[in-house]
């Protein structure tokens, strides 16, 4: 699984994407398996949105070995 971070969250992480070999993640291991890799996203964890292969995915998701996830943060205009 591919996890892509976007914005601030590449600077939390220190990179812009992460491979994890987890065959079958729920949204809260997927959480806790990042929270352990990179504990300062916990700050940001309340306002991202979670998607994967470019849809929003939903709280009961489960993501796969081939999956992309992205992690979107709030994103302001002008």
């Amino acid at each position: 699984m591919r996890v892509l971070f976007f914005a601030q969250l590449k600077d939390v992480t220190g990179c812009d994407a992460i491979e994890l070999p987890d065959p079958a993640l729920n949204v809260e291991q997927l959480w806790a398996e990042l929270l352990g890799k990179f504990p300062a996203l916990a700050a940001h964890r309340a306002q991202v949105r979670l998607a994967r292969n470019w849809e929003y995915a939903a709280p009961g998701a489960v993501f796969n070995r081939d999956d992309e996830v992205a992690l979107i943060p709030p994103v302001s205009g002008g």
